[in-house]
């Protein structure tokens, strides 16, 4: 099994974890309510899916 001879530099460690950041997720407005919400799902304040009631949702 090779082993490596010397220690990898910390430039080079951090150059190689510059993609492993998190990244926002992505937000579509609800047509119905214009609330964000994560693309193709439900909508969690209508319960509405491509124009539709999928889930129904109790109001307080």
């Amino acid at each position: 099994m090779p082993n490596p001879k010397r220690r990898h530099s910390k430039r080079r460690t951090s150059t190689r974890r510059a993609h492993d950041h998190l990244k926002k997720p992505a937000l579509a407005t609800c047509p119905d309510s214009g609330m964000a919400m994560m693309p193709h799902r439900v909508s969690p304040h209508t319960g509405k899916y491509k124009g539709r009631e999928v889930v129904e949702i109790e109001e307080a």
